[in-house]
């Protein structure tokens, strides 16, 4: 499975080198399934916040879970990795593109910034926000993914790790543009209701059960935050997603209206749910 908000003035390649691609149905871990132009009329894009996203890929690699931390990222050496794995999953980069370096770095550091804003509380409408990564030592992908390691690598207390796998945590009423959760209803929705977004797993390590493992360590966040009800938006011809979030426990509860979708560009979402243990208004 897998799962992108403000941005500096810089000049752009061309809207045939860059795509914004939030999943297709082969993708695994993907709320998206849509190729879109990250720019178009010389608009801007903005910082992600995506669905989730998991591709299946034909060639994966085994490694060793036991060394796989999952855990809330604090640290902005750690969080830049984050947002560098979700620039990684969510565009697709023209092999002839100009200076595909740059542009990476710049789409991470928009993002960056933006998740830095909504970790600290100051993003509107977001009453909390964690950014939840999985992780594993350098050394235990170093032989493989020199590509992920470099993107992608932080220090935590001396030892060098790689960020595979990240998503974020929403406590609030609705994510922008998004079909909104019906509960809990009443006063104090805002404090009990919670959305998963930005979902994503380095594309060589799908299959090792890192999506389930970050769902599962958001689940017990949001508990200990007072989250009764949480929700995830996945892409309606995401078999792959929809069956990691029923492996979670999660269920359907609506759908978005073809129109909105239309609108949107992008292919109908579903609105799935599970409850979590804690007081009921």
């Amino acid at each position: 499975m897998a799962l992108l908000l403000s941005s500096p003035h810089v000049t752009y390649p061309s809207s045939s080198s860059i795509s914004h691609t939030p999943l297709n149905s082969n993708c695994s871990l993907s709320s998206f399934s849509f190729q879109r132009t990250l720019y178009s009329s010389r608009r801007l894009q903005p910082p992600l916040i995506v669905a989730s996203h998991l591709c299946t890929t034909t060639t994966t690699t085994t490694v060793d879970t036991s060394l796989l931390n999952v855990a809330e990222a604090f640290s902005e050496d750690q969080l830049w990795a984050a947002s560098c794995l979700r620039v990684r999953s969510f565009y697709n980069f023209a092999p002839t593109a100009y200076a595909i370096h740059d542009h990476k770095r710049d789409l991470a550091g928009r993002e960056f910034e933006a998740l830095k804003e909504r970790v600290a509380g100051k993003r509107e409408g977001f009453r909390r926000v964690s950014c939840i990564n999985a992780t594993l030592p350098l050394s235990e992908l170093s032989s493989f993914s020199h590509d992920l390691c470099a993107e992608c690598k932080f220090s935590d207390d001396g030892e060098d790790r790689v960020v595979v796998g990240t998503l974020d945590l929403n406590q609030c009423l609705r994510l922008p543009d998004e079909i909104t959760g019906m509960k809990p209803q009443g006063i104090g929705a805002d404090f009990l209701r919670a959305y998963l977004s930005n979902v994503c797993v380095a594309k060589e390590l799908h299959r090792n059960g890192l999506g389930y493992s970050l769902v599962s360590k958001s689940k017990i966040v949001a508990q200990d935050w007072g989250i009764t009800d949480l929700y995830v938006h996945v892409a309606i011809d995401n078999e792959p997603a929809k069956n990691l979030y029923m492996k979670s426990s999660f269920v359907y509860e609506n759908d978005e209206p073809a129109w909105q979708a239309r609108f949107l560009d992008r292919p109908r979402r579903l609105l799935l749910w599970t409850s979590l243990p804690g007081m009921q208004l």
